[in-house]
């Protein structure tokens, strides 16, 4: 890892001193024209400097070309938040992923930010991939599949995937889906096209960035919002 091209990160990350922002109003992470509010984070520019870009504003869409492999992390840490995101694969499935909770940069694998990752990757949506980060979920045993010597846990060499409620929650390729990730404490709430498809409890974290994925395969988002939890289910 080179310290040089992680420069601008890490001095982003120790502005996290900050207060995590609580939403008041329904805000727009994206705003439709530019990357304002987001930064990059693409190992391959560690060693070429003129590596292409791993995200791009194109026709009024955030997309995630997918390659070089890597992450764009808001310049905000959030808190206690309702994430809506639509997005779809206008060509071939694959894998991409919204992290929240994220700080540490290229914590796993000297790419992945510490973090909870919740899956995107085309007939997955709504597993949770847990990255030096861990949270829990009913039947634990069934839903997170250990193998011989495994722990649960978010290192290296941990079974670090939990399973989603529903594999048939996604639209067809090519079609938006509309993914809401409520954070409310230290629990995740998550929904694909309306569907229950995730829920966590215990989280090692209850703030961080959000972060989106390139990782192999072009995708597209039309809405990335953040508001206020709504009132809590009487």
């Amino acid at each position: 890892m080179h310290a040089i091209a992680l420069l601008p990160l890490l001095a982003l990350l120790a502005a996290g001193s900050d207060p995590a922002v609580v939403p008041e109003q329904v805000t727009p992470l994206f705003n439709g024209t530019d990357l304002s509010g987001w930064k990059a984070d693409v190992p391959a520019r560690d060693k070429d400097a003129n590596a292409p870009d791993s995200f791009v504003v194109r026709d009024g869409l955030l997309v995630s070309l997918g390659k070089p492999p890597g992450h764009l992390v808001t310049t905000k840490a959030y808190r206690d938040y309702r994430l809506e995101v639509e997005y779809r694969f206008p060509g071939k499935g694959g894998n991409c992923g919204v992290l929240v909770h994220a700080s540490r940069p290229r914590a796993l694998y000297e790419m992945f930010p510490q973090s909870i990752e919740v899956q995107m990757n085309s007939g997955d949506a709504g597993d949770f991939w847990c990255i030096q980060e861990d949270i829990k979920v009913p039947d634990m045993e069934t839903r997170r599949p250990r193998k011989d010597g495994e722990k649960w846990g978010g290192a290296e060499g941990d079974a670090r995937r939990i399973l989603n409620l529903t594999d048939g929650s996604e639209k067809p390729l090519g079609e938006w889906n509309t993914m809401v990730i409520e954070a409310r404490g230290r629990s995740l709430t998550v929904w694909v096209n309306g569907d229950l498809v995730n829920d966590g409890f215990d989280a090692t974290a209850d703030q961080g960035r959000i972060a989106i994925q390139a990782e192999g395969t072009e995708v597209e988002f039309r809405k990335v919002e953040i508001g206020p939890l709504p009132a809590p289910a009487k």
